[in-house]
């Protein structure tokens, strides 16, 4: 009880206790998503799948490595110069997931991702995706009050996962709603998949920046 207790107390007070913990759940979930991607992919050779798996494997990739440079790094005596450093090899990482969209924002816009789902598990899909693009978007305003930039990272990378499940939502609704006609809605896909993506580029290409910048401040 008290255990349960003290961890509580914790998530409620420490903002980057509560960052790790959610950081460490959502890798769990989204190994298990990507493996489950992969084997669709084999199965059924779908592209969408097998290039949405590549996806979730890099995103598991960069969770895993960010919370595992978290428990290493208090105990190393330089710690501030590492902790730059892998702030700047997790923002690449980024930058090479968001390229790596390309492919399934490419099937999407030309309608051509599987959708298996009726549209009252559509609309309790919408539903998830409202709670997860709302609660990442108050974190991501609320990263400041974090100092450890690998927590801030953290949740942009949460924000950036968000825009990716409103994208999938987007296809999804178009498709279960249609009756033959969707790709007359493909102007549409195309400005707001565009949108998206361009923004998540500019996520990864910023914290590159200030990657490089954090570095040759510490090198000084």
């Amino acid at each position: 009880m008290n255990d349960r207790k003290q961890f509580l107390t914790r998530w409620k007070q420490d903002y980057d206790y509560k960052t790790m913990v959610s950081a460490a759940v959502s890798f769990a979930v989204t190994v298990v998503f990507a493996l489950f991607n992969g084997f669709l992919g084999v199965t059924h050779r779908s592209l969408w799948h097998g290039t949405i798996c590549v996806y979730y494997l890099i995103l598991a990739t960069l969770r895993g490595g960010i919370i595992a440079a978290e428990r290493r790094l208090p105990a190393r005596p330089d710690q501030a110069k590492n902790r730059g450093r892998v702030y700047l090899a997790s923002s690449v990482l980024l930058l090479i997931l968001n390229i790596s969209l390309f492919v399934p924002i490419s099937l999407m816009v030309r309608q051509q991702k599987p959708v298996s789902l009726t549209l009252i598990p559509a609309i309790a899909m919408a539903a998830y995706t409202t709670y997860k693009i709302t609660m990442a978007s108050i974190h991501l305003k609320r990263r400041k009050r974090s100092a450890d930039r690998l927590i801030r990272l953290l949740r942009t990378l949460n924000f950036i996962d968000a825009l990716v499940s409103v994208l999938t939502l987007q296809n999804t609704l178009i498709m279960v709603n249609s009756s033959g006609g969707q790709f007359a809605m493909l102007p549409l896909t195309a400005i707001t998949s565009g949108a998206v993506w361009l923004a998540v580029l500019l996520l990864s290409v910023s914290a590159i920046v200030r990657g490089v910048a954090g570095v040759r401040g510490r090198g000084r």
